[in-house]
């Protein structure tokens, strides 16, 4: 699973995260302080602007520090009266539908159909849930002042920061209500539309060794299920083992009599997932043997992979720390998806030679643990016992590396090199390999003219298992983050707009979070072929992406441009909520356990940034719209 932008621990992120929000807001507020009062003196003259801004800012204060929570709970339940009135249920009975014709289409005999299913339940939610967050707030003060009935409520002692919030929060009752019905719908549609067993008929089996007081050992092949089999064997003892494939596999239970066995299968285990990754620190060893920060560019445009040329003594190393024996008893789990480059096809449905080695960084004791075949992003687990007793080969060398003040540095240094310690037959996992929690994993690919890329979370550690009933919610917590940030910006947007250009304004809101970090890229210069006006240039022209342009005034007046532009595109970069910060689909449908610190806690924190402001920009725009009137 790609993860491009890794969000730091809470501890790490919030002391300059609360001093950026609050220089944010703090240059928000002047700036409003500022245009307020340049409109205020144009519509009104020097001394009565002056003063009506003044009083527009200071009511405002007052409306938003002496809100009622009476009135904001009658304003919210009338919020979800009139969301009742819209027959918001339809949008439901829509799910329902959509998931019974989704059953016809979605294929169950896929290579990993639970991955299928979850990434469809969780994508069809997010897109009808934020749909319905946008036309009941964009739409909801905009009807009611067409209407007059906007005129009811403001006769009462009502203020219009409790307008705002009451409909905010209405319509976030009204969005979880229906998001807790289709999360439940959705999982009994995942979980039943994946379960199956398999048949075992005796005609299947064959012989697999000589018989053991008087039971023979039987292998052979399920019945097809779902488009899929299985290989299973059954020992002496009437023990049978269903090989994992597809992505699952099945508990099996031997009766009856040797002569005329019973067989009863379970259904998938194995199928959902969360799995608790270890992740550590990537560099690269070239094929000089130093190590470097980035691999190999091979040609492609898309720098999250880097890579290590093939039947060289260049490595992609990841470096753990902080593993514990208790936390791994038995082993080292390894699993990695690495991407394969083939600079010749050769045998197509064979896979690409590696090897896996684990390192001692303190001693600098190296041990290859496995030789295995890749296919380009095809799933590996690798187990690593504690006591290593079959391995490829053993050595002790140093990492090098080249630095600006001090040359190139050996660790460990060369001369304190112990060369007998790879000459033992068996290795213990943690006594001789782990140094104070800390140990390196090579990848090596070994064919040459073939290549590697890996990524910084392409190779973890498998730490444990979570719940999945939890994590499978947890995911639907992502959507309603999003949808509480929709329901904020078009309620904001409707208290100054019409209906159809609040919508439009929301929607604009809802792309450019989605592409905020493409925009941050884009405003540092960052991305492959300059800022927008260069883009055009070449679009036009045809030309690629890595050449210059031709020098001269077309160019320099494009690159000037893009200057401007760069400082508009940070600015709404960061003033529009990260979307994709908030779509945890991915971690749920690869299995991938959505952890309390930093998935949960840092984005909520996040999208609790982004609504304060705007819920204070909705209250003074409905204030001004009062004054103006």
């Amino acid at each position: 699973m790609v993860i491009e932008n890794p969000l730091p621990h809470f501890a790490e992120w919030f002391p300059a995260a609360a001093a950026s929000w609050l220089l944010v807001v703090g240059v928000l507020i002047v700036a409003a302080l500022v245009l307020g009062c340049l409109v205020s003196v144009l519509r009104y003259g020097p001394r009565l602007g002056f003063t009506v801004a003044l009083g527009t800012a200071v009511s405002g204060v007052v409306d938003l520090v002496c809100m009622s929570p009476r009135r904001v709970a009658a304003l919210s339940w009338l919020a979800v009266k009139e969301a009742i009135r819209r027959r918001v249920i339809l949008v439901f009975v829509l799910f329902v539908v959509i998931l019974l014709f989704a059953g016809w289409f979605l294929d169950v005999g896929s290579s990993e159909p639970a991955k299928l299913y979850l990434s469809f339940v969780l994508t069809a939610t997010t897109y009808l849930v934020l749909l319905l967050a946008l036309f009941l707030s964009a739409f909801s003060l905009p009807t009611d002042v067409k209407s007059r009935t906007i005129q009811t409520v403001v006769t009462k002692p009502v203020r219009p920061s409790e307008i705002v919030l009451g409909r905010m929060l209405g319509f976030t009752i009204v969005g979880t209500a229906l998001l807790l019905l289709m999360s439940v719908v959705s999982y009994f549609f995942v979980t039943r539309g994946v379960s199956h067993t398999h048949e075992v008929l005796a005609e299947n089996l064959r012989p697999a060794g000589p018989a053991v007081d008087g039971r023979q050992p039987l292998s052979g092949t399920t019945e097809s299920s779902q488009g899929h089999r299985h290989r299973l064997f059954v020992d002496a003892a009437g023990k049978g083992v269903i090989e994992s494939e597809f992505g699952h596999w099945h508990e099996i239970q031997v009766g009856g009599t040797s002569d005329k066995p019973s067989f009863e299968v379970g259904g998938p285990e194995g199928m959902f997932q969360a799995r608790v990754p270890i992740y550590g620190k990537l560099r690269f060893r070239s094929r000089e043997g130093v190590d470097i920060d980035r691999g190999i560019n091979v040609g492609d445009e898309w720098f999250y992979r880097s890579f290590i040329q093939g039947g060289s003594v260049a490595a992609a190393i990841w470096t753990f720390s902080n593993i514990r024996e208790s936390q791994f008893p038995d082993g080292l789990p390894v699993e990695m998806n690495i991407e394969v480059f083939r600079t010749y096809k050769g045998n197509i449905e064979k896979g690409v030679l590696g090897s896996l080695s684990l390192r001692n960084p303190r001693t600098g004791l190296i041990v290859e643990v496995k030789v295995f075949e890749s296919k380009d992003f095809t799933p590996l687990f690798i187990f690593v016992p504690r006591k290593i007793t079959e391995f490829s080969g053993a050595d002790v060398i140093s990492s090098k590396r080249e630095t600006p003040d001090k040359g190139v540095e050996f660790s460990p240094p060369q001369n304190l090199l112990d060369r007998r310690l790879a000459e033992r037959k068996e290795f213990d996992l943690f006594n001789d390999l782990v140094a104070d929690g800390e140990v390196e994993v090579w990848l090596r690919c070994l064919e040459p003219s073939q290549y590697f890329g890996a990524g910084q979370p392409d190779l973890w550690l498998h730490a444990a298992d979570a719940s999945f009933e939890v994590n499978f919610f947890k995911g639907y917590f992502g959507i309603w983050l999003q949808m509480v940030l929709v329901i904020a910006f078009g309620v904001t947007f409707s208290t100054f707009l019409s209906g159809p250009v609040a919508m439009l304004a929301t929607v604009g809101a809802m792309i450019g979070g989605f592409f905020s970090d493409f925009l941050t890229r884009l405003s540092q210069h960052a991305v492959l072929g300059g800022g927008p006006f260069e883009a055009i240039i070449r679009l036009v022209r045809q030309e690629n992406l890595m050449t210059e342009l031709e020098p001269g005034l077309r160019t320099t007046a494009a690159q000037m441009a893009d200057r401007v532009a760069e400082a508009g595109l940070w600015v709404i970069a960061h003033i529009l909520p990260p979307f994709t910060e908030f779509n945890y689909a991915d971690w749920v449908a690869y299995g991938f356990d959505i952890t309390w610190d930093p998935w949960i806690v840092v984005p909520a924190l996040r999208a609790l940034a982004f609504l304060v402001p705007v819920f204070v920009a909705g209250c003074f725009f409905l204030k001004t719209r009062e004054v103006a009137q």
